[in-house]
């Protein structure tokens, strides 16, 4: 039986696409992405982590069962413990301390993810939330798994190996294998037509946010 995720990327494959395939993750994989690219990329994604972790929090509050709790638990501390410790590392190699990252203003596609995901999640349940939330926790894995495979992608030479490794290593495919798992079992077996394209258009929606996401990246080095 296909995964809701599959269903979802089926339902909506261009928009899928265009965030997975993006011309900025492309270039992570060929080490030809500009510096700046990457760290206008890191700080503002730093800033998004903040929101997202309290979107998380407001799955935990919205969630009807231990289990539910422990899935919104999982992702909360996926990003308090892994995603934000990648950034603050990274980030002190260029001399940027977490204190300056967090004062960094967000940029505009910041800010319309972030506030699209909470959005989503206090307007709906607990399903739109965490579907909502799939294209950056499921994607990240699914890209840097794509990315880890090209040639030379993962060799000392490529600048941006370290992120790939991070987001294609086994603790990073748990958390995605478990949001996978999460959302299937929210969904059950009895989503009918309507739900199914309301969620088909929340996750095509977060999908070209992440997608604008990227291309703030790219921009910011022109």
């Amino acid at each position: 039986m296909p995964t809701l995720l599959s269903r979802l990327i089926e339902a909506r494959p261009d928009e899928w696409r265009a965030y997975t395939h993006h011309a900025f993750v492309e270039r992570l994989a060929a080490g030809t992405l500009p510096e700046a690219a990457f760290r206008h990329y890191l700080v503002q994604d730093y800033l998004f982590l903040i929101q997202f972790a309290r979107a998380y929090a407001l799955a935990v509050f919205k969630s009807r069962t231990i289990e539910e709790m422990q899935a919104g638990l999982a992702g909360l501390k996926a990003i308090l413990d892994l995603e934000m410790d990648l950034h603050v590392r990274t980030c002190a190699g260029w001399g940027l301390t977490r204190e300056a990252m967090a004062a960094t203003p967000e940029d505009i596609p910041t800010t319309a993810y972030t506030r699209f995901v909470i959005d989503a999640g206090l307007q709906g349940d607990l399903l739109d939330l965490h579907v909502a939330l799939s294209p950056c926790v499921i994607g990240y894995g699914v890209i840097a798994e794509r990315l880890a495979a090209v040639p030379g992608a993962l060799e000392a030479t490529n600048p941006y190996a370290f992120w790939i490794a991070e987001y294609a290593g086994e603790a990073y495919r748990e958390v995605a294998e478990s949001a996978v798992r999460t959302l299937d079992r929210l969904a059950g077996s009895d989503l009918s037509p309507e739900r199914f394209k309301r969620l088909a258009d929340l996750f095509a929606q977060a999908s070209r946010l992440e997608a604008a996401f990227w291309q703030m990246g790219l921009d910011a080095a022109r």
